[in-house]
């Protein structure tokens, strides 16, 4: 079957690593089964991989991608849940949770094999493409805001670096769940495209804020992490699930951080029954995910090479 695949491990040039070409079909073993993929979308994990971030030279060559849209063995559009060993389905209760392509092949090629728990009904409403985004990025904003931020109706969000996956998703969820959004962007054309999908403000990274938020939702790491810090209010939360600018930032606020009692909570992914919750979220409330472009998949490589330049505004889908 064809496939995107990882072949190699480069840390500084991770897209020399990528292969597209023909892989043995998917080994099915007990308690899994087998989907036909129909759409799949990146996420920066398929970056990181090729970087060699959870991903050894030992597993390899493997197939890239978590998330996918597609039809089970009995006919059913299903979507599927991209963590691995979550409750010991299908791999054992002894095994550590993982996310797809950490140790199983992943869902960029025309069929994915993975635990027949972690299939969930595709909404009517969605497309495949639609439901492709979700499992990750769209999963991730949305436990990072309703069970780790906890906000409510009314309250106030800032969102760090517009554009991104993560990002997108927690303007479009917060602004249907009305939350008061705010957003950065280093780049004009995306701050206006946040105020579009919701969010009632759009700044440059750094730029003071008309008042203290709630929550922030931190991706983007050492850039912009003071200006997180500060953004918040006494007793504000900070969720952070990745860190693209680098895990290391100048300074860490700790005095801001144990005075205003704030709480900084780190976020991964999000449950089987979240995601359940989001889809039926999408589905009620007309919530689409922002999709940047449809590649079909022998063109993963000029996905990926947007995706790795930042050049993109919200998911890059994959069709087979």
């Amino acid at each position: 079957m064809f496939a995107a695949y990882a072949a190699r491990i480069d840390p500084d040039q991770p897209l020399n690593g990528l292969e597209l070409g023909e892989r043995p079909e998917p080994t099915v073993r007990h308690g899994w089964t087998t989907v036909n993929v129909k759409a799949a979308s990146l996420n920066h994990h398929d970056l990181w991989s090729l970087r060699g971030v959870g991903l050894g030279e030992e597993s390899l060559p493997m197939i890239l991608g978590c998330d996918a849209a597609g039809i089970d063995e009995d006919g059913n559009e299903v979507v599927l849940h991209s963590v691995i060993g979550q409750t010991g389905h299908g791999v054992g209760p002894g095994e550590p949770r993982s996310i797809l392509t950490e140790r199983y092949q992943g869902t960029f090629a025309e069929r994915v094999a993975v635990p027949t728990w972690n299939l969930l009904p595709k909404p009517k409403e969605l497309s495949f493409e639609e439901a492709a985004c979700l499992p990750t990025a769209w999963l991730t904003a949305y436990r990072m805001l309703f069970t780790n931020a906890s906000v409510r109706p009314g309250d106030s969000v800032l969102v760090q670096g517009a554009g991104g996956g993560v990002a997108t998703a927690a303007i479009v969820l917060g602004a249907a769940a009305g939350l008061r959004v705010l957003a950065t962007s280093r780049d004009e054309a995306k701050r206006k495209r946040a105020l579009d999908l919701g969010a009632e403000g759009a700044y440059a990274p750094g730029e003071r804020l008309p008042r203290r938020v709630d929550a922030v939702i931190e991706t983007v790491g050492a850039a912009t992490w003071s200006h997180s810090v500060k953004s918040l209010k006494p007793g504000g939360t900070l969720v952070i699930s990745g860190a693209t600018s680098g895990p290391n930032p100048k300074a860490t606020e700790l005095n801001r951080i144990f005075f205003l009692e704030l709480k900084v909570i780190g976020s991964t992914m999000g449950t089987k029954e979240e995601l359940e919750d989001l889809l039926s979220f999408c589905a009620a409330r007309g919530v689409r995910p922002v999709i940047d472009s449809v590649l079909p998949l022998d063109r993963a490589r000029e996905g990926f090479e947007k995706m790795a330049g930042g050049e993109q505004f919200g998911k890059v889908v994959l069709t087979v």
